[in-house]
């Protein structure tokens, strides 16, 4: 019989590495069931957590509806034709909404639930989409179609809300998919969630393409009212997900959560349907299935871990506790750097002023450019999703933050120079149009890691007690990376034009640098496994021999030869379950995988 050995580290990778070949979970992984699409428990379970994305899609609407907006001659006159500082505020607006809502935001899914803060984001839905699509006309600009004061402040300040609504999507949303999901999808599931912003952004820029020739106010009215379209065709799914088996472990709801796992990462039979078990606790109880043993590791795991929460000052899930011990800063330094990163490395200008950027390689067709926009979210929702499905897990979170950042790098240096030879229509227009192909190249980059890893790799790194707060200080940091790059960028493009790229080009270096030095690989181990990462062995929730809880005691799975009497012929191998129950009786399983 060979046992997972633990093989001390001195370096985060070379302890990532190690917990990759040791982990527990993939000798309790059931190897010889139907695909998830033929099994009805995982069909309903994973329907929910590809609803959930829409909320995501519900943000990416907004990041582009903006983009779509600014190249309409109908919005800007009854904007007034805002520019620099005031373009700016007008798109910080939302990020700033999202700001004062994140805190709160964390402490209502730790409290009440991953679900519950869902409605509180309807709510301001129904709000911000009410007043930006509502915007009253003062009868000022061209047409009549301009606004008034009370018009313009009354679209801010929808913008304000709709801000709001992101904070409550963003923040327990991809908490519920990661926490839910069966472990072989949690990577690939996790990551799609943020490529979810190009469906959104996606549908705004080809609404506003189809819209710009309404010769009035409703070509931007159309697009603002749509913002409430994703979440409501989410909302079905929402109402059927099931709640967080952590959490509900967390509130001492064990039964429930073990419910959830042998109904959802089991056989998907009710056990509530199943007559009770008159089975003595001091008798061995018969074999159970593959996947019951991995519903009761995958709980006992929880269990354990939040254990050791408890006893490593990683149970208090203050922001305070962030801060008090060295996993914890690490953890702190990837969501904070991830956050800024996610924004400074050049995709802000692209994003939020699409326009402008085109402007200065001499493409100034409102068409064009609305068309441009369309192409380029439809191709960031290609390269997003298919980096999520087929990459996140087969290379790892590591090698795709390493790649994008060179990839990226190489385009901006290109979008600079090809910029600068242009400089404003005194080079060729060859020059300038070259820009559009290395717009999409970056892109690509971009998408390959910072798209699908903005959400994901924050929910794997932290422990239970601090991922909402954690997932938070990367989503709020994103924003107020966004409220600076919408307050300076204008300004800055206004004033230096293309030179304001290069500065990109300077913190691209600085943040794959970052990455190559503090950003550990995650690949393959459960939520509580990437524990052993950053806190070492005193981390380690590998089940082993020791007390049990409700619902059954801890359990260890070891790759074994079939050494006792199973289905099993000799030699073959095997998962050899232990179970320790609250009696302190031994019973061994042997399941063949």
């Amino acid at each position: 019989m060979t046992r997972h050995k633990r093989t001390p580290s001195t370096t985060k990778a070379a302890a990532a590495a190690a917990i990759l070949d040791s982990s527990p979970l993939a000798a309790v992984l059931p190897a010889d069931l139907p695909p998830w699409y033929q099994r009805r428990n995982l069909l309903r379970l994973n329907f929910c957590l590809l609803s959930l994305i829409l909320f995501s899609s519900a943000n990416g609407y907004d990041g582009s509806l903006m983009n779509g907006l600014q190249a309409l001659p109908q919005w800007n006159a009854f904007m007034r034709h805002p520019t620099g500082a005031w373009l700016g505020f007008v798109n910080a607006a939302s990020a700033l909404g999202s700001i004062v809502q994140y805190p709160v935001a964390a402490w209502v899914g730790n409290r009440f639930g991953r679900k519950a803060g869902v409605w509180v984001g309807y709510g301001f839905l129904v709000l911000g989409v009410g007043l930006q699509s509502g915007a009253m006309a003062g009868g000022e600009g061209e047409g009549g179609s301009g606004g008034g004061d009370r018009g313009v402040a009354m679209f801010v300040l929808g913008r304000f809300f709709v801000g709001c609504v992101s904070a409550w999507f963003m923040v327990t949303t991809p908490l519920l998919i990661a926490e839910t999901a069966f472990p072989t999808h949690r990577g690939v599931l996790t990551s799609m969630f943020n490529c979810g912003w190009y469906v959104g952004s996606m549908l705004a820029a080809w609404v506003t393409f189809g819209t710009q020739t309404i010769p009035n106010s409703w070509s931007w009215r159309i697009p603002s009212l749509l913002q409430a379209a994703l979440p409501l065709l989410a909302l079905p799914g929402y109402l059927l997900c099931p709640e967080s088996p952590r959490w509900l472990v967390s509130q001492g709801r064990t039964a429930e959560a073990r419910a959830f796992f042998l109904y959802y990462h089991g056989d998907g039979v009710d056990p509530s349907s199943s007559p009770p078990s008159t089975t003595s606790s001091t008798t061995p109880s018969p074999p159970s299935s593959p996947s019951t043993s991995l519903a009761d590791f995958e709980l006992a795991e929880v269990q354990r871990a939040l254990t050791l929460e408890q006893s490593t000052k990683t149970s208090n899930n203050s922001y305070a506790a962030m801060l008090r011990t060295p996993g914890n800063r690490h953890r702190l330094l990837i969501s904070l750097t991830l956050g800024v990163s996610a924004q400074w490395n050049g995709c802000g200008i692209v994003s939020y002023y699409l326009p402008a950027v085109l402007s200065t390689a001499g493409i100034h067709s409102v068409r064009t450019q609305t068309l441009i926009n369309g192409c380029i979210q439809a191709w960031n929702l290609l390269c997003a999703t298919f980096s999520a499905v087929y990459l996140v897990d087969r290379l790892g979170r590591r090698p795709l933050f390493l790649l994008s950042c060179g990839g990226m790098l190489a385009c901006y240096v290109a979008i600079s120079a090809l910029a600068g030879v242009y400089d404003g229509g005194k080079g060729a227009a060859g020059v300038g149009t070259a820009v559009i192909p290395m717009l999409f190249l970056y892109y690509a980059a971009y998408d390959a890691a910072f798209t699908p890893l903005l959400v994901a790799y924050p929910c794997e790194i932290w422990p239970y007690a601090l991922r909402a707060r954690g997932v938070t200080v990367t989503i709020a940091t994103t924003n107020v990376a966004i409220l600076f790059n919408t307050l300076v960028n204008p300004i800055a493009l206004e004033g230096i034009g293309w030179r304001y790229y290069i500065v990109y080009v300077v913190l691209l270096v600085v943040i794959g640098a970052t990455c190559y030095f503090f950003y550990p690989e995650t690949r393959g181990c459960s939520l509580e496994e990437v524990a052993r990462v950053f806190d070492g062995e005193k981390a380690d929730v590998s089940v082993g021999l020791g007390g049990g809880g409700e619902g059954g005691g801890l359990w260890q799975a070891e790759s074994a030869a079939s050494s006792t009497p199973s289905s099993s012929s000799a030699g073959e191998k095997g998962v050899e379950v232990v179970h320790v129950d609250q009696a302190g009786l031994t019973h061994r399983r042997t399941h063949s995988v």
